[in-house]
């Protein structure tokens, strides 16, 4: 009987044991697997919390952005009322200054025009000079050698005439004239003067021309030709008085010419 206790007592003994070591390591499997679990969830939160501190970064750092970029667009809107304080400002003074003009007497106003039209005269004479000097300079550079001779730039006059080129031939015979007054063919350039300012149907210049020739030639030859060419040319500005009496004069002062003859046929048409 006793031994039989003892065996049950053993049998109990070891299942008792038994049953302690498998709670054991039931035990140690729960305690890893909640380590494990644990280790995860300290992972877990340091992603989140890394994750946390990037993204509070980033919003501080837009919020500074935004806060610099409201700055700038503060300092920006200051400047544009500073500037456009300033232009205020020239505008009260440029309406400050018409309101004091229109205030001027009409006095002054008329001295400051009359001031300003002489300032106007002055340079518009000054510019005409340097115009002229200007073009002096390049005629003279293009103008081709003088003729050696006084006969030689008459010729070069007379050709250009006989050519229809009467500008040239005008500017020749000045030459000619301002060179060699005194010259015996000095008549015949003022005539021929007087016929380019004809033929370019400058009839005033013309007629001041031919009467170089009646005047300061009298006893020429050219002179009844001078006649009659500057009563054609006081008939032509419609001076018909004026062209009457030059051809009467002709016929009475050499009335045994050519041009005579010619002058009283003109007469006779003018009638």
């Amino acid at each position: 009987m006793n031994i039989v206790r003892n065996i049950s007592l053993v049998v109990l003994l070891a299942l008792s044991g038994c049953a302690m070591r498998s709670d054991l390591e039931t035990v140690q499997r729960d305690n890893e697997e909640l380590k494990t679990r644990i280790f995860r969830l300290e992972k877990d939160l340091g992603g989140v919390r890394t994750e946390t501190r990037a993204g509070i970064e980033t919003t501080l750092q837009d919020f500074e952005k935004e806060r610099a970029g409201a700055r700038k667009g503060l300092a920006d809107l200051q400047a544009s009322m500073d500037a456009m304080k300033v232009d205020l400002q020239v505008m009260a003074g440029k309406v400050d200054d018409l309101s004091l003009a229109a205030k001027k007497p009409a006095e002054e106003v008329n001295l400051l025009k009359e001031d300003l039209e002489r300032r106007l005269s002055s340079l518009e004479e000054r510019l005409g000079a340097v115009q002229k000097k200007v073009t002096d300079m390049e005629t003279a550079q293009a103008k081709p050698p003088e003729p050696a001779t006084p006969e030689a730039l008459y010729q070069k006059g007379l050709d250009a005439y006989r050519s229809g080129n009467f500008a040239a031939a005008r500017e020749s015979f000045a030459r000619f004239l301002e060179q060699h007054p005194k010259h015996e063919l000095a008549v015949n350039a003022h005539y021929w003067s007087g016929e380019a300012y004809y033929g370019e149907k400058k009839y005033e210049q013309a007629i001041l021309e031919f009467q170089e020739v009646i005047k300061n030639f009298p006893g020429k030859e050219k002179v009844p030709a001078a006649m009659l060419k500057q009563a054609g040319a006081f008939n032509e500005i419609g001076d018909v008085k004026s062209a009457r009496y030059v051809l009467r004069k002709l016929i009475d002062e050499h009335p045994s010419t050519e041009e005579a003859r010619r002058a009283k046929e003109r007469l006779k048409a003018l009638k």
